[in-house]
């Protein structure tokens, strides 16, 4: 079968070659993302593939002994091609397997894969999965591809950037060496070698704390100074008023005032009109007398803000390898009842606008997968979704979390680190209980949301992002906002699309399905087999009232399986749901009367009472976070926000 090539094949083409990657051996962070994605969807085959004129090249594969195969033989061609993930429930029965000879060879039933597209739109190959049995792909399953391939995609830049860095490395070797050259030249005789100094590639100036007295025409080129204005010119308005810009500065001044020769690489400028980040590269030779010094130059701004990108993306692949391997919330977007369909219709109605959301629910209600699904049906699905849990994070470190941090900007910032709305820029970032926000940093939120523009801690340059908002809480924010503990006017730019997820309770006809995929997905991921489910334990399980809603069936439904021998499946639910309901529903009565530091309390003696059931025991079965019905990730970072320590559990 032939596959149609793209209309910008040409240009796809000549974008695959310069990452400069085919071809090429093994590397770990490619063979991690291969083996990653087989560990996840529990398959035999996996892999990291690229497209070029004629055929699929595998650069990291897991249960394959071939390293490529003609453009033609495979799905990966098709797949390139696609929008979001592509994949075949079983390829016996479906016609776009037809007459690819490598699908046939291996038997293959299963095929899933996300496109490798890159910064520019332009699609170079696939992450993909494959298995000899049929299956169907959850929406959580496309999810992960999608991870997978927006990771290898990094790799891919950060492959790039090194090679760039190494390249300009050399560059700044040769050049610094033509400069030694030229100092020693013009230590000789400054007036014998006039022209050479004017029109020399390396910029040269001399002058002192009053401005600069004499430079060549390189130098006013780097400054984007006038060569006519450069004679008095006072180089200090060059420098951005930031701590780490003058910081280095004032090292700089230091090492030229205290030794007759010096050196140093990284200072800090702006050019002059357009404002430009300007870095340089410097040496500096000091006159008899200390009154002025020669200093020649270049420019190393290219090979510095590629680092800076190259950081970037190493944040992003951080951030996106903590999704992948992190504990899963709770299975899809399942069920059919009313208060579930008029919650998609919502999201079908908003999803493709830009407008801030503002999801509501109880714990546990699936709030994060609402997000998801906003996310995953508006233009910015193929940038990442990024989520940031307010309440586990401590009130010190706020607008770090949020906007980021220079260096030196406070003890323990060892280098620059964007924020998350940095690294959800021209993406989505969700904001999960956002009533835990202190109302201090409500108003630098506020502006970010307003303006788009940030500044990250002890940094005066200002940052243009383009973020999507979505936040969730499990608070009544509007009584928050008239009993003073939340800013109406953030509430108002919050809440633009309201959204309300219902409780479990409220929708006992969803809990069938979701009990069927819980068991289907706690079978896989712990590899046993699917025990049965007797109408009894179903009728137990409706009866329920699921205080900690979807997330602890869930954790009912894992436990069941952990225990489960043969038979039918049976649940350990509490006998009296009636009781429990009523004193649930007191407890919510009075929770009107309660202030914010009463919670607190609350939910430290709660955490500290469940530690102590468990013997200090966080995760895992029987764990303080199954009691609670939290994640064990949520509950480490509530024990450290609430300063609990095992002396207490004595």
């Amino acid at each position: 079968m032939k596959t149609e090539l793209p209309e910008n094949e040409a240009e796809r083409l000549n974008a695959l070659r310069r990452y400069e990657i085919l071809d090429t051996p093994p590397e770990p962070a490619f063979d991690r993302i291969a083996e990653m994605a087989a560990n996840f969807f529990h398959v035999p085959m996996a892999g990291v593939s690229l497209v070029d004129e004629n055929r699929v090249w595998f650069k990291s594969r897991v249960g394959i002994n071939v390293h490529q195969t003609a453009r033609n033989a495979g799905l990966c061609s098709s797949a390139m091609l696609s929008q979001g993930v592509y994949h075949l429930s079983d390829a016996a029965h479906d016609q776009r397997a037809l007459g690819h000879s490598f699908v046939a060879d291996l038997g293959i039933r299963f095929y899933a894969a996300a496109p490798l597209r890159n910064h520019e739109s332009l699609n170079l190959g696939t992450v993909w999965v494959l298995d000899q049995k049929p299956r169907e792909l959850a929406p959580r399953e496309e999810e992960m591809l999608r991870a997978l391939a927006a990771l290898a995609m990094n790799q891919m830049e950060l492959r790039l950037y090194g090679e760039r860095v190494a390249r300009l490395e050399r560059a700044e070797r040769m050049s610094g060496e033509q400069l030694r050259e030229a100092n020693e030249r013009l230590a000789q005789s400054e007036e014998r070698f006039r022209d050479f100094f004017e029109e020399a590639p390396i910029a040269y100036v001399v002058g002192s704390e009053a401005g600069i007295i004499r430079s060549n025409r390189a130098a006013a080129q780097i400054f984007g100074v006038k060569p006519e204005e450069m004679a008095g010119f006072h180089w200090r308005s060059l420098f951005p008023d930031t701590p780490e810009a003058q910081s280095r500065l004032r090292k700089a001044l230091r090492l030229v005032e205290s030794e007759t020769e010096a050196c140093g690489a990284g200072l800090e400028l702006r050019r002059k009109g357009d404002g430009r980040p300007l870095w340089i590269q410097w040496w500096s030779k000091r006159e008899t007398g200390g009154k002025y010094a020669r200093v020649m130059f270049f420019d190393i701004t290219d090979r510095v803000l590629m680092e800076q990108q190259k950081a970037r993306l190493e944040a992003q692949n951080v951030y996106l390898l903590d999704e992948i391997r992190s504990e899963q919330n709770f299975g899809d977007i399942i069920g059919g009842s009313s208060g579930l369909r008029k919650v998609m219709q919502q999201v079908q109605l908003v999803a493709p606008t830009d407008a801030t959301v503002l999801i509501t629910g109880g714990s546990g209600t699936g709030k994060e997968l609402v997000a998801r699904a906003i996310h995953e049906q508006s233009a910015r699905r193929e940038r990442p979704l990024i989520k940031l849990n307010c309440s586990a994070v401590p009130e010190g470190l706020f607008e770090s979390e949020f906007f980021g941090h220079v260096k030196g900007a406070f003890t323990g910032a060892l280098k620059d680190k964007p924020g998350r709305f940095e690294l959800a820029d021209s993406g989505t970032l969700f904001l999960d209980e956002i009533g835990e926000v202190p109302l201090a940093m409500e108003a630098k939120l506020l502006r970010v949301l307003q303006e788009q523009e940030l500044e990250r801690v002890g940094d005066t340059r200002t940052r243009k992002v383009n973020v999507r908002i979505i936040a969730a809480s499990n608070r009544d924010l509007k009584k928050e906002v008239d009993e003073g503990r939340f800013r109406q006017d953030l509430f108002y730019r919050l809440s633009v699309f309201p959204i309300e997820v219902p409780p479990l309770r409220a929708r006992r006809e969803d809990i069938a399905p979701l009990v069927a995929h819980f068991i289907r997905q706690s079978a896989r991921r712990m590899n046993r087999p699917e025990p049965q489910l007797s109408k009894t334990a179903l009728d137990q399980l409706a009866t329920y009232h699921w205080p900690g809603n979807v997330r602890e069936l869930q954790n009912t439904v894992d436990r069941a399986i952990i225990l489960w021998r043969e038979g039918p499946l049976t649940f350990d639910l509490p006998a009296s749901p009636a009781h429990q309901d009523t004193g649930s529903a007191k407890a919510t009565g009075k929770a009107t009367l309660v202030t914010r530091d009463e919670l607190k309390r609350r939910e430290r003696e709660a955490i500290i009472n469940a530690l102590k059931q468990t013997d200090g025991k966080v995760s895992g079965p029987s764990g303080a976070a199954e009691l609670l019905g939290m994640k064990p990730s949520t509950l480490a970072s509530r024990i450290s926000s609430l300063g609990i320590n095992r002396r207490m559990l004595e």
